[in-house]
């Protein structure tokens, strides 16, 4: 029973949340920082899954970045989603776009859509996204794995936000939530904590397309460490 009252209320809020979304980014003219409102009033439904998430961003920190978070599973969007901050629009595969009521505001708050199918169509869009880093001075929000953990730890990383980061001369901000892996159970009313937390940027200057590697390698570390920290973290508030 508890499952399906949380269900039928938490389809009501993302559906509202959608089409109030979508009004407000097209007033707005798709500005940047709509991205950010609309993913935090997805983050704010957390209590409806009975999770309390503690959130660490940094403020202080302006400039434009490319921020990179671990994805885990579909409950990303109450609890990674609270982090987008201001004037940070998020790279996305077309296909989201099809999403009911989602896939609109998708696009009307400003994300920027890449065929990952086709790799040169891929590759361009990634160029064009530095390009309009250094045009309109936003912030890019990606996933770096590419897909979603589902329980499997941290995964590889791709390049495509590294060669960007290094193109648009921006640093890498990486940002680490910890384990949802079988964490949610929608029949219990306490799921435990969440806790997310923005780590120091990463001065991309040094690097090029030859050593990119060496970056992906420094920011996958950095951030399977804090991942492994988070999770002890977790473990003993929850004891």
């Amino acid at each position: 029973m508890l499952k399906l009252l949380r269900i039928v209320v938490v389809v009501i809020a993302a559906v509202l949340i959608c089409l109030v979304g979508t009004i407000y980014a097209l007033l707005r003219f798709r500005h940047p920082s709509s991205v950010g409102v609309v993913a935090r009033a997805f983050g704010a439904l957390h209590p409806l899954f009975g999770l309390k998430v503690i959130k660490r961003p940094k403020p202080e920190f302006t400039q434009p970045a490319i921020y990179i978070g671990n994805h885990q599973n579909n409950y990303d969007m109450v609890t990674i989603a609270g982090m987008v901050p201001e004037r940070t629009v998020s790279v996305g595969k077309r296909s989201l776009i099809w999403i009911p009521f989602f896939g609109l505001v998708y696009w009307a708050t400003g994300n920027i859509f890449i065929h990952r199918e086709k790799r040169s169509s891929a590759i361009s869009t990634m160029n064009k996204v530095g390009e309009i880093i250094r045009e309109k001075q936003i912030s890019i929000w990606m996933f770096p794995e590419g897909t979603r953990s589902r329980g499997r730890g941290l995964l590889p990383f791709k390049t495509g936000a590294f060669h960007t980061a290094i193109a648009a001369g921006v640093p890498i901000v990486p940002v680490v939530c910890s384990d949802l892996h079988h964490k949610v159970d929608l029949n219990r009313w306490n799921n435990g904590v969440v806790i997310c937390e923005t780590l120091d940027p990463i001065d991309t200057s040094g690097y090029s397309r030859e050593n990119v590697k060496e970056l992906m390698d420094k920011c996958y570390k950095q951030m399977a460490d804090k991942l492994a920290e988070l999770n002890q973290e977790v473990a003993a508030l929850e004891k």
